[in-house]
């Protein structure tokens, strides 16, 4: 589709049709797990949910009031893990880390974000499976957006 579109630097083509069209975004009704990652400076979170079979993710969205990069790492991780098993969602961090490159510290809070709300989202399903009555797994962000915006400026 972006074959004669010139890239903006460092952008991949599968990276900018996740920015145009991001996909799994919204919400699962009755998950088998639902995960939260909040970055209490700011206020933004990733919500994070999974439908499971056995351990295959048959499902996963997410929802979020962060920025695009959010919204693209999100899209891009969701498309990632949707039909692989729990093993592989393990490695696909790290996959994801190789797809998207150098980030900047901002990116990197951005993707940091969307991989928490993913991992409390398996705790939520555990949580579930061990008859816990846990609407959701919330997990806070040690590192913040806001600070690594105020550490780029003040260099």
């Amino acid at each position: 589709m972006f074959e004669n579109v010139k890239m903006p630097e460092g952008m991949s083509a599968e990276t900018l049709e996740h920015l145009i069209n991001p996909k799994n975004y919204g919400k699962i009704e009755d998950a088998d797990g639902v995960g939260v990652a909040l970055d209490e400076k700011t206020n933004e979170y990733v919500v994070f949910y999974i439908d499971l079979n056995a351990d295959t993710i048959e499902d996963a969205k997410f929802a979020t009031n962060g920025c695009q990069d959010t919204v693209v790492i999100g899209s891009m991780f969701t498309d990632m893990i949707i039909g692989n098993d729990l093993n592989y969602a393990q490695t696909a961090v790290d996959k994801m880390h190789e797809k998207l490159g150098n980030l900047s510290p901002q990116q990197q809070v951005c993707a940091d974000i969307v991989f928490t709300a993913y991992v409390a989202s398996l705790k939520n399903a555990e949580n579930k499976q061990r008859g816990e009555d846990e609407e959701m797994h919330v997990l806070k962000m040690k590192d913040s957006c806001d600070s690594v915006q105020k550490e780029d400026t003040n260099e």
